[in-house]
């Protein structure tokens, strides 16, 4: 039986080790779930492995915003305490407090 723990957490606003993004995670799948042509995308000797949790990510780099589908071992906290100025962000957080952003909803 294949268990994960996710090392983020909804509302963390984490960066991409190697691509100059950060974001704010707004869903967490356990291991990889998107699909296999997203996944043979990535160039072979930068595929993470798929047994790892994956975050979807509301996204800002210095031209857009966007969403972003990332595993564990390409994110780090972001430790600058900057909120994010996803244009999405308040359909799902609340107000930028304490580094990090509280749900706006009740999930199922």
């Amino acid at each position: 039986m294949f268990t994960a723990q996710a090392k983020f957490h909804i509302g963390q606003v984490v960066r991409h080790r190697k691509h100059p993004f950060r974001g704010v995670i707004f869903d967490v799948d356990p291991r990889f779930s998107n699909t296999e042509e997203w996944y043979d995308a990535i160039p072979e000797d930068s595929r993470p492995v798929k047994d790892q949790p994956f975050y979807h990510l509301l996204a800002e780099n210095d031209q857009s915003y966007y969403v972003a589908y990332v595993s564990e071992q390409n994110l780090l906290p972001d430790e600058t305490g900057e909120p994010v100025g996803h244009p999405d962000l308040p359909d799902l957080f609340g107000d930028f407090e304490d580094g990090r952003y509280p749900l706006q909803f009740q999930l199922n």
